[in-house]
Parts: structure tokens; sequence; C-alpha cells
């Protein structure tokens, strides 16, 4: 596994506490480069959570999120940027941030991580088409010095606009919504919208990209186009994924690293083969202690 010697996430010790319940428990993990890491485990484990402690929508109550660009040495930099009062450092090797100090916003356009959401939040009024040119707002607006370029046709905001909808195509190629570009997001099949909210997310050029259960309501030939879809994502991108999922077909068929949560607290850490074996992630998924596991699994053919 690339997080061992190559990663571009590490949380560590990560908490999130509201009020007295711990949602997330002294967490750590890492993600390697160009790695699918699943995240995975029975609802309430706090999955959505770390989430949006990764993506700025939460400040975690304890913890440090490093994310890293280019071939930066993490144990080099790491300790000097938590010991500064800054949340990122450049280099001429890469990039190093620490998620916990940026907001929301700078953790997309600077740090380059997207994500799309367990109920999918298009903007169903607007082409599909638009919804991919929205995604590339920021780099638009900077090449028309902020409406004026745009305004006055300049050459430079020109081939911004043309480069970002040649972008916009591809990724409507790719995700086979081409003869849909100019349809309504709203009036798109139930499948067809998760793989516009994966396309609108790749149009920010993500170095991470966080799936928020995007297999959930698909039937298996959906699923199996969005095996694809990721996989291909992953290989010809270069883009690191990390997934919340709760279908286990999808998670054991493309995962390079399965991290498993339970109440908050990882329990299982791994690959595919070793996490779907360990008795703690039977237990927790069956719902029984660990000492009743064999029996359980005899008892259902397990």
């Amino acid at each position: 596994m690339r997080s061992l010697h190559d990663p571009v996430l590490k949380v560590e010790n990560l908490t999130m506490r509201f009020g007295g319940l711990v949602a997330v428990n002294d967490l750590s993990f890492s993600a390697g480069r160009g790695d699918i890491t699943a995240l995975i485990g029975p609802n309430g484990a706090g999955k959505t959570t770390v989430f949006n402690c990764i993506t700025g929508f939460y400040k975690p109550t304890v913890g440090r999120i490093a994310l890293r660009h280019g071939n930066l040495d993490f144990a080099q930099h790491i300790e000097a940027l938590t010991d500064s009062d800054h949340g990122a450092y450049r280099g001429a090797d890469g990039s190093l941030f620490l998620l916990e100090r940026m907001p929301d916003f700078q953790i997309s356009a600077k740090a380059h991580v997207a994500r799309t959401f367990q109920n999918i939040r298009l903007f169903s009024g607007m082409t599909v088409l638009e919804n991919l040119m929205v995604a590339q707002h920021n780099p638009l607006m900077t090449a028309s010095n902020w409406t004026l370029g745009g305004l006055f046709g300049l050459a430079g905001f020109r081939r911004a606009e043309n480069g970002a909808i040649e972008k916009a195509k591809y990724w409507l190629e790719k995700t086979k919504l081409i003869d849909r570009a100019d349809d309504p997001a709203g009036d798109l099949p139930y499948g067809d919208q998760r793989r516009l909210e994966i396309a609108r997310a790749m149009c920010t050029d993500p170095v991470l990209l966080c799936l928020d259960e995007p297999a959930a309501g698909l039937n298996p030939k959906e699923s199996l186009e969005l095996n694809t879809l990721l996989m291909s994502i992953r290989e010809d991108h270069g883009t690191s994924l990390l997934l919340i999922e709760h279908d286990m077909s999808v998670v054991m068929q493309i995962s390079d690293h399965v991290v498993v949560l339970d109440y908050g607290t990882k329990i299982a850490d791994g690959t595919p083969e070793q996490v779907k074996s360990d008795p703690k992630v039977v237990a927790a998924y069956l719902g029984v202690p660990d000492d009743e596991v064999e029996a359980v699994e005899a008892e259902v053919g397990v």
C-alpha cells in the first residue's frame, strides 16, 4: 500500500466532539498517492464526520490533517509547519497543507480537495454543461480580472473560457453524458446525476477526491460503470480517491486500502483481503461481541 511509503494524506489523532458526544475518537490513518482508500463501517460510525473534517465543514476538536502535493518530504516539513502559525508550506519539491487550519473554500481552491455528497447537490435548474462550468468559476474569474476581461472579451479570458469548455466536454465524454449537455441537470436519471457530480468535482483538478457513498441507490450495472469510472480517474489522472461506501462489492473490487470505523474508533486498517477477514470487522457488521464472531459466522455461513 502506498499509504505507508508515499502518502498524499495523513490524518493524525483526529477527534471530533459534539458536546458530550465523541463522533470520532483519536483516528489516525494515511491515504496513498494514487490509491483508492475506502472508509467503511456501520451506520453512525463517524465516516461522514471524518469527511467533514478533511474538507473543512467541521474544525476538529483535536488532531492534524496534512495533505501533500508533489514529492515534498512529509517528515522534514510537517513539524516545522505545525509549530508555525501558517496553514501551508510551499517548496521546490511541492506543497504541504494543514487542512484543519484552512477555511473550507481554501481547502478546495488551494489544497485542491474536492468532494461529492451522500445526497446529490447539483444545480438542478442549470444544464449539465453549466454545472461543469460553475466548477471552474474561480480560474475563469481570475482570467477575466474579476469581470473586466469577460466584459471586454479580452484574449486571455477567451482562452481560459475555451479551455474550461474543453475540460467540461472531456468529462462529459468520460461520464457518457455528452448527449445530455444541454439538458437540465435535474432531468437526468439518478445514476447519471451521480456521475455528473463526480465530473463536476473533477473539473476542479483535485489532488484528493472525497466521495461520500457514490454507489448509493445504483443498480448493479450502474455500480459496474461507477467502478470503471473511478479506476479510470485513478489510472489516467493520478488522482487519489477517498471514499465512504456501504456497497462492499464496490469497496472490495476497487480499493487498495480500507480503513474501518466503529463508533468513531478505528478497528481495522489494511488491504481489502486483510480487512474482510478481520474478526473485529465481522463483529462490527454483524453486531456481536468479538468472542461470539466464530459462532455467528458458522451459523450464517460467512
